[in-house]
């Protein structure tokens, strides 16, 4: 009995080290290392094994140093992928992992795939590293043609600002900028062409009409400043107002009073609650007023357009002008009035 049990004892332990074998025999090893498009480790990557025999799945994980591996993967053939933020990276495909060897090693470098880009995809990506620079160059042109405008450099800002439409000719906004610039400096003609180039390229900004309207208007030539106006306003509907005010400005400081109400009034229309609007068609409808013996007498409307004035702002800039003006109506004329005004400012 006791020798009975000896001998089963050993053919437990004989079969217990034939397993050992037999296991480490059916399975192999990976390991290796991802490194990104710079050629730094990537920690925290996925590492993915699928066989292609049974469709098995392991995960691995990148550490600090972008190594990755693992014992106990089943013999077999499999497709390795490497995934980050769930996006996959690189692949390579068939690969053997035998059992009992070595492990098998794969890396991954992705600054190897930069090297095997098309040459239509090195072109694509060089163009929009260039893009990037040039966009970088001239905003520091932009904030910097700013500060000097501010400081009333505006011969420095020019010169600043035509060089950077030199480096992209494209950029509207620049253009702009320089007409500003140009404006600021009373250069109009100037102006006028660097405006017109800006609206070349972008013909939708109604800040480019109106500023190359404004530039017209002190270059003399009040025909086009109200096309450019009512260009902006067709532009910007939602800023209409602020343009037929402007237009109608114009109107006023060339003392042509009917075409200033009639913008005064499309102003309105387009911003009831514009009140300077209102003061301003007031002011310009006394101008058309008569006399009558010693008193004054004014178009119909000119007090509901000052009314309206102080009703939409009673202590606003024009509140006291405008409640002297209603005073003034039917009054003995003065002689100062007409000099004491100013023109209204365009917005």
């Amino acid at each position: 009995m006791k020798r009975h049990s000896w001998l089963v004892a050993l053919v437990a332990l004989l079969l217990a080290v034939a397993a050992v074998p037999l296991w480490s025999q059916s399975t192999g090893a990976v390991k290796g290392v991802a490194k990104d498009p710079s050629g730094k480790p990537m920690d925290g990557a996925t590492v993915e094994l699928v066989s292609s025999d049974t469709g098995r799945k392991y995960e691995l994980k990148t550490n600090s140093k972008g190594e990755y591996s693992s014992i106990g993967v089943a013999a077999g053939t499999y497709d390795i992928s490497l995934l980050k933020d769930g996006k996959m990276l690189d692949k390579v495909t068939r690969v053997p992992i035998a059992p009992g060897q070595e492990p098998r090693v794969v890396n991954f470098d992705l600054t190897q795939h930069q090297a095997a880009m098309t040459e239509e995809q090195q072109k694509q990506i060089e163009a929009v590293q260039k893009h990037n620079e040039k966009v970088k160059t001239l905003n520091s042109s932009l904030a910097e043609a700013k500060t000097l405008e501010q400081a009333g450099n505006y011969d420095q800002a020019i010169t600043v600002l035509e060089q950077a439409t030199q480096v992209d000719p494209t950029q509207d906004l620049v253009w702009f900028n320089l007409g500003d610039a140009q404006r600021g400096a009373k250069k109009y003609q100037d102006a006028i062409a660097s405006y017109q180039q800006a609206i070349k390229i972008k013909p939708t900004v109604g800040a480019y009409h109106n500023n190359l309207a404004d530039a017209y208007a002190k270059a003399g030539d009040t025909a086009k400043a109200v096309q450019e106006y009512d260009a902006a306003a067709a532009a910007e509907p939602a800023n209409a107002a602020t343009y037929y005010f402007n237009e109608g400005a114009v109107f006023t400081n060339s003392g042509k009073a009917d075409e200033a109400i009639a913008a005064f009034d499309k102003a309105i229309q387009a911003d009831p609650k514009k009140a300077a609007a209102y003061y301003w068609k007031g002011v310009n409808m006394l101008a058309k007023a008569t006399t009558k013996g010693d008193k004054m007498v004014a178009p119909e409307g000119t007090a509901d357009a000052f009314d309206k004035y102080l009703q939409l702002e009673p202590t606003g800039q024009y509140a006291e002008p405008a409640k002297q003006l209603l005073a003034s109506i039917g009054a003995s004329v003065e002689t100062s009035y007409g000099k004491t005004k100013a023109p209204p400012k365009k917005k």
